[in-house]
């Protein structure tokens, strides 16, 4: 796999001879994240390199694209270039600059992680896409993280109960998975109903953003199909006690849907999909980078849940003997409680130095591989020092892990990478 320059921005005020190893174990994974990295082996001019079988792409008429996420345009990029198809749509974050432009394809810019109006725009285009293709024509879908709120048609709900809905089950602390459970309920086009009445053939190829690499739950299922109910909705809202929080419309939709009122969503694929990278590609490169450069190293199964435990977890693992490193990867969650600037990606390691007072000669960080952590512009954060339990607990308190960084000169820049295989991380002596 080549290797780009450094995708840490700021490497040079965050390195010295603590740090620099742990800069370098970063980037290799975060470089093994790019799609360039990542689907150049699964293309060829004529050829789709997935499954049991090739897909040969020069008997059908027109090869279209649809690409949604914070991987889409460098997805997109990567695809056309190897089978010049017949264009399509592109949808990313609205703060991205696209790396691809081109004039047989229509590029949205939408809301994440809310979705906004921009996010439905994007999603009536590519249904009208869809809807005039041909039989003998193909689409490739291009699928990666950030889909669910970039593409967004709410059913039996308005957008902003859309929107506030979204914005409590983010801040509750409930997982990937019991956002994308409630937000495919909400949905005309997620859990696989964006493909139900496709007329040509198609296959998705997806990036995972989720612990486990469910299919049903990355990008919501938006090109496969949903193994969750209406009741497990109910569920999810009684977890974390929300009735009287969310919109009485989408409460009122939930119930009725549960009560089976109305009609669940798709319960088996109508296309092929298909996981074509995962946060473990990420991680054994790291492995093996922190293994040339001497480290006795050990790789973590992927961390979720609460970002608390998920430090105890970590710190469990690892050995503290010297030129020892372990790596981790995945997506805890965060209860936000405070006002304060931060992420998950922060708020880890943040956890972990307030647990590791006594090794001040380990180095831990931890980054988004999106490049984006939390309400911050920062990927993460890297920390070499130690400071006092009462200095960090007062700024866990307020959510504000990037203001403690920050004041410590220890944020991580990277900007948006174009690409999104949840979080790696590290700790090494």
């Amino acid at each position: 796999m080549p290797i780009q320059s450094w995708l840490i921005q700021n490497k040079r005020q965050l390195r010295n001879k603590k740090t620099q190893n742990a800069l370098e174990i970063l980037d290799a994974g975060l470089q093994a994240a790019l799609p360039e990295n990542i689907l150049a082996g699964l293309i060829r001019k004529n050829k789709l390199l997935v499954g049991n079988k090739p897909y040969s792409l020069s008997k059908y008429e027109k090869i279209y694209l649809v690409a949604v996420g914070k991987a889409a345009d460098s997805m997109a990029k990567l695809v056309h270039s190897k089978i010049k198809s017949s264009g399509g749509i592109i949808v990313i974050p609205q703060n991205y600059k696209p790396v691809f432009r081109n004039g047989l394809f229509k590029v949205h810019r939408s809301g994440h992680p809310i979705p906004n109006k921009s996010s439905i725009a994007a999603a009536k285009s590519i249904l009208k896409l869809l809807k005039n293709v041909e039989k003998n024509d193909f689409v490739i879908f291009l699928i990666s993280g950030g889909a669910s709120a970039l593409a967004c048609l709410p059913e039996g709900i308005t957008l902003a109960q859309k929107q506030q809905t979204t914005k409590l089950l983010l801040k509750c602390g409930a997982s990937i998975g019991e956002i994308n459970s409630i937000r495919k309920h909400l949905s005309a086009i997620k859990g696989g109903n964006l493909v139900q009445n496709l007329v040509c053939p198609a296959v998705s190829l997806v990036m995972s953003d989720v612990v486990g690499n469910d299919l049903s739950s990355i990008a919501s299922g938006l090109t496969y199909f949903d193994d969750s109910s209406f009741s497990d909705c109910m569920g999810i809202v009684r977890k974390y006690r929300l009735e009287r929080k969310i919109p009485s419309a989408v409460l009122r939709r939930l119930t009725l849907g549960a009560m089976g009122k109305i009609a669940e969503t798709p319960k088996k694929p109508a296309i092929q999909n298909f996981v074509i990278a995962t946060n473990k590609d990420c991680l054994d490169v790291m492995a093996r980078k922190a293994a040339r450069l001497g480290y006795k190293t050990k790789t973590l199964d992927p961390i979720s849940g609460d970002v608390k435990n998920a430090a105890k977890r970590i710190l469990q693992n690892f050995s503290n003997a010297k030129k020892s490193c372990l790596v981790f990867g995945g997506e805890p969650t965060v209860k936000v409680v405070g006002n304060g600037k931060g992420g998950r990606n922060q708020e880890l390691v943040l956890h972990m130095l307030q647990n590791l007072q006594k090794n001040s000669s380990a180095v831990i960080a931890s980054v988004g591989t999106d490049g984006i952590d939390g309400n911050t512009k920062y990927a993460g954060a890297i920390s070499d020092f130690t400071a006092s339990k009462n200095e960090i607990k007062n700024y866990l308190l307020k959510n504000n892990s990037s203001g403690f960084f920050k004041k410590h000169h220890r944020l991580i820049l990277t900007g948006p990478t174009h690409t999104n295989l949840m979080d790696v991380g590290l700790i090494l002596k």
